[in-house]
Order: structure tokens, then sequence, then C-alpha cells
């Protein structure tokens, strides 16, 4: 029995890429995809345990999904991701009319579980870590429906072996395990057939990629170097015919080498754009967190990838209100920020995790409202320096590619940069999302550019998807 399907997904990149692959099995094996909840057969909540209160806002969605199952008989309720790896058991104990509870090494089995469930009821399984298959372990070996047509993630690597204070990731996405290179870039050719022209790599620790297979091979009795192989990945899918952008996130400090840099310059399809986490600039919170680097380390590196990089744009993270963060450590981290002068950056408010190292630092909290003050004045920090790089961009001519149609004007069209910046600009003529132009660049906002078109560069060569009416 199939039917139709609605994926709701929460979180990362890697959740959304996996939302892909679930959606791609749930079409291999018969269902099609729904406008709306009411018309769906099949609801898959992939969920996610970053953000704060995760868990409320996942009972809330399966409280009113009860109702929409009890509505209609045969209808079922999936709910996958980082917080069922996570929880397990408690979301049968919590929500007893979920059909399927499976965790972040089983996507695989997404429509297997679905048909499983139709005939013994309830299942929960939840794998510790990948299984080793190639097609079970890395999501983007299986079937995938993608949202757009004209770009892709690739996944390189899943799961982390870093131990973050703060993050969750290592215990629900399990150790670090490398995908195969040419495997890799097997695929990225195989998406450049397609009409795909921007890819982006994916990875919990993406620049850590293959160092584990590194070790693998000496252990085997080779001569390999135990050194990461991100570098030469970069160079190799920058080098697939068809492919104009090449993209990756994200990638940690304290693995950043010069090869990278120098690939990413040196590799004219690598975009100019490099997410940068900080987390904070306190030497003594880094340490805390276990990052790895010192504020100096991160600096000294952010201006060796600016000088062999031209035109770079870096975006970053930071936490407001470590445990243990004083009024000391934060104006350090205000100085850091100032002085990287990001193009943009993504301020969070420290929130403990179930499970990781900080949740349990109760006695160095901070003061929630000493945290929402911080909060604020770095704020101001990172808005004066984006606008800074915004401002610099007026009157220069860039190349975007065509996202669409903006959301509040149907006569102005949407493209990002190869510094990943968005740009808004009219046409009188529609212009094919997944197109190149060229934009003059007339004024800038804080999260936004404005812009004049100048012509279109190339035109897309990816199918258009067409809506085919049953009889």
């Amino acid at each position: 029995m199939a039917g139709k399907y609605v994926v709701r997904t929460h979180g990362c990149q890697m959740n959304e890429h996996d939302s892909e692959r679930i959606a791609g099995l749930l079409e291999a094996d018969g269902y099609a995809r729904a406008d709306n909840d009411n018309e769906a057969d099949v609801i898959v909540v992939n969920t996610c345990c970053i953000r704060e209160n995760a868990d409320m806002r996942l009972y809330g969605q399966l409280g009113w999904l009860k109702t929409w199952k009890d509505e209609s008989p045969g209808r079922q309720i999936v709910v996958s991701g980082c917080l069922s790896q996570k929880d397990k058991d408690i979301v049968l104990q919590k929500a007893g009319w979920v059909d399927v509870v499976m965790g972040t090494h089983n996507v695989h089995r997404a429509a297997e579980l679905l048909r499983e469930s139709r005939e013994s009821g309830p299942i929960v399984e939840i794998l510790d870590e990948a299984v080793v298959d190639d097609h079970a372990m890395f999501p983007s070996a299986l079937p995938a429906r993608r949202e757009t047509t004209f770009n892709a993630w690739v996944t390189i690597q899943i799961g982390c072996d870093n131990s973050c204070a703060f993050c969750i990731v290592p215990a629900v996405r399990g150790r670090e395990m490398s995908r195969p290179f040419a495997e890799i870039v097997d695929e990225v050719r195989l998406l450049a057939t397609q009409g795909v022209t921007e890819v982006t790599l994916l990875g919990q620790n993406v620049n850590s990629y293959g160092r584990d297979l590194a070790l693998d091979a000496r252990r085997a009795g080779g001569d390999a170097k135990l050194r990461p192989m991100f570098a030469e990945l970069l160079e190799a899918v920058g080098s697939v015919d068809g492919i104009r952008r090449v993209r990756f996130t994200s990638p940690h400090p304290k693995d950043m080498r010069p090869e990278t840099f120098a690939a990413m310059a040196s590799t004219p399809a690598v975009c100019e754009h490099l997410h940068y986490p900080l987390q904070s600039g306190s030497d003594s919170v880094l340490a805390a967190m276990h990052r790895g680097y010192t504020a100096e380390r991160y600096l000294e590196r952010l201006a060796e990838a600016r000088r062999v990089i031209p035109d770079l744009a870096v975006t970053s993270d930071i936490i407001v209100g470590f445990p243990g963060e004083t009024e000391a450590d934060f104006e350090r981290t205000m100085e850091v920020a100032a002085a990287a002068c990001f193009d943009s950056a993504y301020e969070f408010e420290f929130s403990p995790r179930p499970g990781t190292e900080a949740a349990d630092m109760h006695d160095s909290f901070v003061d929630p409202k000493v945290v929402n003050e911080r909060f604020e004045r770095l704020r101001v920090v990172l808005e004066h320096s984006a606008g800074i790089k915004h401002a610099e961009r007026v009157g220069r001519v860039e190349e975007v590619i065509v996202e669409g149609v903006s959301k509040r004007n149907e006569g102005v069209l949407t493209g990002r940069t190869r510094q990943n910046k968005l740009v808004h600009f009219p046409s009188a003529e529609p212009i094919r999302v997944g197109s190149y132009a060229s934009v003059l660049v007339t004024s800038a906002a804080r999260h936004f550019l404005r812009g004049e078109l100048r012509e279109v560069l190339a035109a897309p060569t990816h199918k258009v998807r067409l809506a085919v009416a049953a009889n």
C-alpha cells in the first residue's frame, strides 16, 4: 500500500539532506509527495536536538498529529533524526500513536520500517552507529527527492570525533567516518550530468575528511600519511565538468590547514566563502569548550585565509554565556569578533543540551539576564561588521545564481553570489531558476544586497519538473 507523504525537517543541512533521502526512498517505494498534510498518508518528522526546547516542540507537533491520524484510518507517523536517536524509547512512551521511531543511522530503512509497522505495530529502531554498508552509512548513496534541481548536497563524512562540551552531535551522529574519495567524485559527476551546477560538501567536520581513511590504510600496511584529504577533494570536485560552484560546511578551526586555503584559491569553482565558527574569543572559555585552539591562533588562520583567497567572505558562530563566562571573557569575545570583521555571524545564547558536558555545569551557569544583555551588545558589533562588508560591495558587478522570485515582490528576483550573499534585483522578463546572471550592486542592507540586472550569463541545464495529473 502506497499513498502520499510529507516530510517535516528541523535542524541543520545534514538533516535536510537526510530528509531528501527519506523522500527519495518513499517515492522509490511508490509514494507521491503530498501538497499538504490533509492529503498525506504518511508524515515524517525529522528532528533536531540542537535547538532549545526541541523536545517540547516535537511533542507539541505529535499531539496535533494524533488528531490528524485519528481522522483517517491507515495514516502513519514517523519520527526520525537526532532527537529520536538521543531519546530512543521515550518517543513512544510519550506518544504511543507514533508508528516508527528511527535514528540517524538507519535512514536507509525508512520505507521498510513503514511496511513492517503496518504489519506488526509501532517500531523503534535506533542503531548505535552506522552499519558498514555504503548505502546505509552515507545518505548521498540513497535515492533522493531534492527540493531544488540546480544545486545539491553531497555527504562526504558522517559523525564527529571532537568533544566540544556544548555539542550533542557526537552522541547522536556517532564516530567520524569518511566516504570513499572516488565515490564522492563519481556522485558529483552524476549530478553534473543531471544539470546540477552547484554542490555543497557536507560533514560534521568537513576539513578533517579522509583522516580515518588514511589511518585505515596505514593499519592495512600502507604508508599513508595521517592527514586530512580535504584539499585534494576540493580540487577534484571543483574540476568536474559542469560544476560551477563548490561550497562546504562546516569546518573546524583546529583542523584548518594551509593546503585547504591553497585549494580554495587555486580551484575556480570553489566559492570565496568560509564558514569559520569562533564560538568564543576567550581562551579560558575555548579551553572549557574543548575547542582545541586559542583566539590568537584563530585570528592568525583567518588572516592567512584572507591573504591567500581574494575577496573571501567569512561567516561564523558564537555562543554567548557559556558556563563560567566572565565579563572579561565576554569582552574578549567582542574584541576578537570586531577584529575578525565577519560578513555575518550566527549568535546563540547558551542553553544546556542534556547529554553534553556543559549541561552538567550547573554551578557555573550565567544569569540569563546577563546573557541576554551580552547577546545584545555583541549583536551591535556583529551588525556593524556586516554593514561594513556589505557596503564594500556596492558598485561591484556580482555573479549570482537565480534562486527564484522574491516573496514580497513578484517583479523582483533573488540570487546568491559566490560569497553566499543574497541579492534582490528587478527583472522585466522571467529568468529560470538556476540561471547565472551578472548584477550591479546598487545598495546594501544588513542581511542582503540590492542590484540591477546586467545580463544573463548562462541558462540552467537541469530538467524542469512538470506536474502530472492522474485521470
